[in-house]
C-alpha cells in the first residue's frame, strides 16, 4: 500500500469510513497480532490489536512525513506491549561466549519432526529476552525493514541489527537444545524396540 494511500485511508477513518478502517485493519491486523503473540503471548495479543485500532478509531494523529503507517501502529502496539510486560522481562541477558560460538551452527534443527520443529521454535522464540523477541518478530515475522524496527523500539539501526544478530544467535542456542533432546529421546526409542 502507497504512503499517500494509507494518509488517505487514515483521513477516511477519522471521518467515519467504515471501508477504509476495514482495509487498515485487513493490512495491519495480523502482523500487529503476530508482534504481540511473539512478545507478550496470546492471552493478550487479542487485547493489543484492539488497543492498537482503538488509538486509530480515536483519530489520535498519525503523520506521515514522520514514519510509516506500519511504523506507527506497530509503536502503539509497542506501548500496550510493554504496559503488560512485567520489569524483569525486560531485562537484557548478558553476554554468553557459548551463545556466540554458536552462531555458525547450521541445521540445527536436523532430524527433528516438521510439527515439533515448529513447536519449538515457537517455544524458543517465546523463551527470548523481550528485546530479541520484539526485534526478530518485527523483521524477520512482520519483515519491517531495519529503519521501521528502529522507530517502533526507539532505538539506532545499527542496534536494531545488533538485537537481531543476537536474537538469532539466542536462537539457534536454544534450538540446538531441542535437537540435543531429540536426539537422545529418538535413541532411547531405538534401544526399547
Amino acid at each position: 500500500m502507497d504512503v499517500r494511500d494509507e494518509a488517505a485511508l487514515v483521513a477516511a477513518v477519522r471521518h467515519g469510513d467504515e471501508t477504509a478502517f476495514a482495509r487498515l485493519y485487513a493490512a495491519y491486523q495480523g502482523p500487529i497480532y503476530r508482534y504481540a503473540l511473539h512478545t507478550c503471548g496470546a492471552a493478550a495479543a487479542d487485547d493489543v490489536v484492539q488497543e492498537t485500532f482503538l488509538v486509530l478509531l480515536r483519530g489520535e494523529r498519525f503523520d506521515p512525513r514522520r514514519g510509516t503507517l506500519a511504523g506507527y501502529l506497530f509503536g502503539i502496539a509497542r506501548h500496550h506491549i510493554l504496559k503488560r510486560i512485567s520489569a524483569a522481562q525486560r531485562e537484557l541477558p548478558m553476554a554468553d561466549d557459548a551463545v556466540e560460538a554458536l552462531a555458525g551452527d547450521e541445521e540445527v534443527l536436523d532430524g527433528v519432526s516438521r510439527a515439533e520443529a515448529v513447536l519449538a521454535v515457537r517455544e524458543a522464540i517465546q523463551s527470548l529476552p523481550l528485546v530479541y523477541r520484539e526485534i526478530l518478530t518485527l523483521c524477520e515475522l512482520d519483515e519491517l525493514d531495519y529503519g521501521t524496527a528502529a522507530a517502533v523500539v526507539g532505538c539506532p539501526i545499527g542496534t536494531v541489527r545488533s538485537r537481531l544478530h543476537r536474537a538469532k544467535v539466542l536462537l539457534r542456542l536454544k534450538l540446538a537444545e531441542v535437537r540435543v533432546k531429540a536426539d537422545a529421546a529418538y535413541r532411547t526409542r531405538s534401544r526399547s524396540a
